[in-house]
């Protein structure tokens, strides 16, 4: 009885796996590390259906075919954008090109998931926001084109299940102060804020709303100190490249008027209730306890599935998989809307015009 039990689970759910299938094609503008890393993986356990990759190196586009038979390749965007099968396209190129793939991408009526940073700045960003709107409306559509197009930006932290359960359990405390360490090696290749701060930036968006700067201080290249006040928190920030990328480490803390909550990596999200008090006096000096930790989610690092890959757990499956049900016209979990991610850019436009002074510079 309990092994046809367990065979019927195992059937049915791999059977609902099977059954969520993709009825458009798929492009994909770009192969580096990251694509490969995290998103190709992705993309091909979903069964996605890809029908381009898009790349500019010529020498590149022939050794993509040799790898993956089963896809064009073409070094031309125009391929894509011509392609009436083509519903969604996924860029992930050099971040100085995002800004005019997506543009072109938007203009030609295609569903847009582009990595971060989607562009270069809140200017950039705007006109982003307008292509969308200009372009997305379904009287600037043609009849086999059919379902509106959506946009989406590679904030893949808002879609991490630890980040889920954390904004869930916010929203029903009374909250106090966080504190968030972002904390890598040097980033000789980029632009800090834009290609690294944006996620811890995002992230504090993402789940208290819209900050002010309050303090920003530059203590060496690459390396901020911040204090945001948001509408109902305070929280203070170290955005650094001076450690080491050996022991990277993303780390936040969250007071609240119940407890404490604590995400370390992305992988292991912790609350430590505060214990009442009697006349104003902390009972824990009264009485002697045992401290009490709920571990609210945990990456099992024992059994190879996929929710127990870092892939899932940083939430890069779930913000593909979010893309293309959206494409496909199901429900649209999009959380990293262009217009989601504008007050990130406004964050990373105000540390720019800090001066030396630690006051905003006048424009």
């Amino acid at each position: 009885m309990i092994q046809s039990l367990i065979d019927r689970y195992k059937r049915l759910r791999t059977e609902r796996f099977l059954a969520q299938t993709y009825q458009y094609s798929y492009a994909f503008v770009g192969m580096g590390q990251h694509s490969l890393t995290n998103l190709y993986p992705v993309l091909h356990y979903l069964g996605v259906p890809l029908k381009y990759i898009c790349v500019t190196s010529e020498r590149k586009a022939r050794l993509i075919e040799r790898k993956f038979p089963y896809v064009k390749v073409t070094t031309s965007l125009d391929d894509i954008l011509t392609d009436e099968t083509v519903k969604g396209v996924f860029v992930s190129a050099s971040p100085a090109a995002h800004f005019s793939i997506a543009s072109c991408i938007l203009q030609g009526g295609k569903s847009l998931f582009v990595e971060k940073p989607p562009c270069q700045s809140l200017q950039e960003l705007d006109a982003l926001i307008d292509l969308q709107r200009l372009y997305g409306i379904p009287e600037h559509r043609s009849p086999t084109r059919g379902l509106s197009p959506v946009a989406m930006v590679g904030l893949q932290k808002r879609y991490a299940p630890a980040v889920q359960i954390l904004q869930r359990r916010l929203r029903k405390e009374h909250l106090i102060s966080y504190d968030l360490h972002y904390l890598t090696g040097a980033y000789p290749e980029g632009n800090a804020p834009l290609d690294l701060f944006i996620h811890p930036l995002d992230l504090v968006c993402f789940l208290f709303g819209k900050p002010e700067i309050q303090v920003c201080q530059q203590v060496a290249p690459a390396c901020y100190i911040l204090m945001l006040r948001h509408s109902h928190i305070v929280g203070t920030l170290e955005l650094s490249t001076s450690y080491t990328w050996t022991s990277a480490e993303e780390s936040f803390k969250v007071c609240t008027s119940k407890g404490i909550y604590r995400l370390s990596q992305m992988e292991l999200l912790t609350f430590e209730p505060k214990l009442s008090s009697i006349i104003g006096i902390p009972y824990e000096k009264i009485y002697r306890h045992n401290k009490t930790i709920e571990y609210l989610y945990a990456r099992n690092n024992s059994i190879p599935q996929p929710i127990n890959n870092q892939i899932y757990s940083q939430g890069f499956f779930h913000e593909l998989q979010v893309f293309a049900g959206a494409v496909e016209g199901g429900s649209n979990g999009i959380v990293t809307s262009l217009e989601a991610v504008r007050s990130v850019y406004e964050i990373i436009a105000g540390i720019e015009g800090w001066g030396a002074d630690n006051h905003p510079q006048s424009s």
